[in-house]
């Protein structure tokens, strides 16, 4: 239908908006309330964009490396946003640095591992 685009609910899980709040934390520490605030909006931006292309990011290879193909990523470098469309919802389950050890994060915070 011309005029019309699907719309994705985006959600956080309590554990991405753990993530959200101690990189906001760690920023406004390390360096300033400002640049805190500005990553925080940029990576909301990222999530918010996900409501129109959920579809849009690739498959954490990590996780493709375990079997599974069932969540997607997407960046705001170096943070990974990692998320799963699931019917007309976009659900975040984990926001970080991916210069942190992601196999050990996804395996812990994903598959219960």
């Amino acid at each position: 239908m011309a005029g019309t685009s699907a719309k994705f609910e985006v959600l956080l899980t309590e554990g991405a908006e753990q993530d959200v709040e101690a990189i906001h934390d760690y920023i406004s520490e390390f360096d300033s309330v400002a640049n805190a605030n500005h990553v925080l909006d940029e990576l909301m931006d990222v999530a918010e964009s996900l409501s129109k292309f959920p579809e849009r990011g690739g498959y954490p290879k990590e996780l493709v490396g375990l079997g599974t193909k069932e969540y997607r990523q997407t960046f705001f470098k170096p943070y990974r946003v990692i998320y799963r469309v699931t019917g007309n919802q976009v659900l975040i389950y984990l926001i970080a640095d991916g210069r942190r050890d992601m196999q050990s994060m996804l395996a812990r915070r994903l598959l219960g591992a």
